[in-house]
């Protein structure tokens, strides 16, 4: 006796082919997501994805900052998964945003930009644009404070750019799941457990070392 998919999921699926990606975001996973009834591209610190499609954008955050960018008009949208490098400094504990010292400001800045210069390309204008800016957990225990450092310079960006933040969930100590659907611009955002906060910490280490040197929660949305 053979079995199959689900009906629900298998048709859903098969009345949904997978979107052509952008160009350049080939490498971008993604798979059929039946949970979120939509093609899902998952996104890894440091990377970021565009779509003209009707797909989800998802990624989980800990001290990490995702923003999500759209213009509704142009019917595009996307989001970039960031953190700034530790400040390796003493005595000035805002020197990341020292442009002379500058290697956290312009690593936040390129992460913003890349994302926000394959929007233009894709026919967005900056001033349709919509942000709404996740994540900046406090889950790793170090001296310094890296999700706030990531959210004085997210906003710093935004207001130096001229751009509007519509929405944010921003801080607190608690890792997140985020899914974007840029066709319509709403986010969902799941507060995961603790323990899974551990793991997030500890990839984040390695992530920060690289670039220096079951769900939990209610789900809030954002339209």
């Amino acid at each position: 006796m053979t079995t199959s998919a689900p009906p629900r999921y298998a048709s859903q699926a098969a009345g949904m082919p997978k979107p052509h990606a952008v160009a350049g975001f080939d490498r971008i996973q993604r798979f059929w997501d039946p949970a979120l009834d939509h093609w899902n591209a998952k996104i890894l610190p440091g990377e970021y994805y565009v779509t003209r499609s009707e797909e989800v954008i998802t990624t989980v955050l800990g001290s990490c900052i995702s923003a999500c960018i759209r213009d509704p008009s142009a019917q595009v949208g996307g989001m970039n998964h960031f953190m700034l490098p530790e400040d390796s400094s003493t005595g000035n504990g805002n020197r990341w945003l020292d442009p002379v010292a500058g290697l956290a400001t312009r690593y936040g800045s390129h992460a913003m930009e890349s994302l926000i210069n394959e929007l233009l390309k894709l026919g967005a204008s900056r001033s349709r644009f919509e942000v709404k800016l996740f994540g900046a957990g406090r889950i790793l225990a170090s001296v310094t404070d890296v999700g706030a450092r990531n959210i004085e310079f997210v906003r710093n960006y935004l207001k130096t750019e001229g751009l509007r933040c519509i929405a944010e969930d921003l801080g607190d100590i608690y890792p997140r799941r985020i899914a974007y659907f840029p066709a319509s611009g709403k986010v969902k955002v799941r507060r995961l457990r603790p323990l899974e906060a551990t793991a997030i910490a500890e990839a984040e280490r390695k992530y920060l070392s690289d670039i220096g040197a079951k769900d939990g929660g209610d789900v809030e949305l954002f339209d």
